[in-house]
């Protein structure tokens, strides 16, 4: 009888590699969040730049955001907001962003 407790106890008790497994398991997934976590911060504050220089009228960023609300990337996806920041580079005079108002404005003119 104390045999098999002895013998059950050893399969729940892990060796040297095994602990050594779990360290840099936990190393590894405590740095994967840690960088996922940085990479969304940057993202978030790259997208809050973008929108500063988008209302200063900066053509780029109205693309970027445009692109960002049409894919729904960091922000909830939204049609009309999309529209609104392509519209914006277009009336700027952006020829990239005429040709994908229009490309837009048919593919999901009826899915708003």
């Amino acid at each position: 009888m104390e045999n098999s407790i002895q013998w059950i106890a050893s399969l729940f008790t892990p060796g040297d590699g095994e602990v050594i497994l779990l360290g840099l398991l936990a190393l590894f997934t405590l740095w994967f969040i840690r960088n996922t976590i940085n990479y969304y911060y940057g993202e978030k504050r790259k997208f809050k730049q973008m929108q500063r220089f988008a209302k200063e009228g900066d053509v780029e960023a109205q693309r970027y955001l445009a692109r960002k609300f049409q894919k729904g990337e960091m922000v909830k996806k939204s049609c009309k907001n999309a529209a609104f920041w392509y519209q914006k580079a277009a009336f700027s005079g952006d020829e990239e962003a005429k040709g994908f108002l229009k490309k837009f404005f048919d593919t999901h003119q009826k899915k708003c």
